[in-house]
C-alpha cells in the first residue's frame, strides 16, 4: 500500500489528523503530482473547510489542466457553499475532459435542480440514474426535475421506481400524493400522505396535505 493509499483508507476511517499527515508528506516527496493536491483538497472539503480546499484543488489544475477529478472537487467545493453557478461550470469542466461517471452527472444534475434550472437538470440527472439505476436517491431527484417541468405521468413512474428500490422513501410517497391530487385521484393522494406519515411522523409537506385532504372532504359532507 502506497502513502497515498494509506492516507486515503485513514480518511475513510475517519482518521483526519493522520490522512493529513499522510497527504503533506506525500506532497513534500513529490510536489509536482497533482494527485496529492486532489487527495488533500478531498480531505480538506471533508472537513469543510472551503477556502483551503479550493487552493488545493486549484494547484492540481495549475499542473494538470486535464485534471477531470480536481475540477470535480471544485464542483463539490461550490455545491456545499450553494455557489450553483460555480458547481455547475466545474462539473461541466470534469464532464469535458472525460470523467464519465454516475456522480458527475448526478452533482451537476443537482446543481442545476438547486438553482430551479429544471429542464438543464433533466438530461444530467437521467443519464446519472441510466449509470446507476439502482441508486433510489439519484432516481428521486430525477423524479423531481420531471415533476418540476409537469412531466407528470414519466414522474409518478419515477417515483414507483424508486419505492421498488427503498419501501420506506416517504418523500417518494409525499410526491405521488401530490401527483394524485393534479390527477383529481382525492382517495389515493391521501393514501400516499397517510404512508408517508407512518414512515417518517414529522414529514410537514405530508401532514399538511392530509390536514387540507380531511379538510375539503369535511366540507363536502
Amino acid at each position: 500500500m502506497t502513502e497515498m493509499d494509506q492516507g486515503i483508507q485513514l480518511m475513510q476511517e475517519g482518521k483526519l489528523e493522520e490522512a493529513a499527515k499522510y497527504f503533506t508528506e506525500a506532497i513534500e516527496a513529490n510536489s509536482e503530482e497533482p494527485v496529492h493536491y486532489i487527495n488533500f483538497g478531498n480531505l480538506l472539503l471533508h472537513m469543510k473547510d472551503y477556502d483551503r480546499a479550493v487552493r488545493f484543488y486549484g494547484k492540481a489544475t495549475e499542473l494538470d489542466g486535464q485534471a477531470a477529478t480536481a475540477f470535480y472537487g471544485l464542483g463539490n467545493v461550490y455545491f456545499e457553499q450553494e455557489d450553483f453557478s460555480k458547481a455547475r461550470e466545474n462539473f461541466q469542466k470534469a464532464l469535458q475532459l472525460g470523467l464519465e461517471e454516475a456522480d458527475v452527472y448526478f452533482m451537476l444534475g443537482l446543481a442545476c435542480l438547486y438553482d430551479e434550472k429544471f429542464k438543464f437538470a433533466l438530461p444530467y440527472l437521467q443519464r446519472a440514474t441510466e449509470l446507476n439505476p439502482d441508486d433510489a436517491d439519484v432516481l428521486f431527484q430525477y423524479g423531481l426535475a420531471l415533476a418540476q417541468t409537469e412531466q407528470l405521468v414519466e414522474a409518478k413512474k419515477v417515483f414507483e421506481q424508486v419505492l421498488q428500490l427503498e419501501e420506506e422513501h416517504s418523500d417518494a410517497h409525499y410526491n405521488l400524493g401530490v401527483i394524485s391530487l393534479f390527477h383529481d385521484d382525492i382517495n389515493q393522494a391521501l393514501a400516499h400522505f397517510d404512508q408517508a406519515l407512518a414512515i417518517q411522523p414529522d414529514h410537514l409537506l405530508a401532514g399538511n396535505g392530509k390536514t387540507q385532504i380531511e379538510k375539503m372532504l369535511a366540507e363536502n359532507e
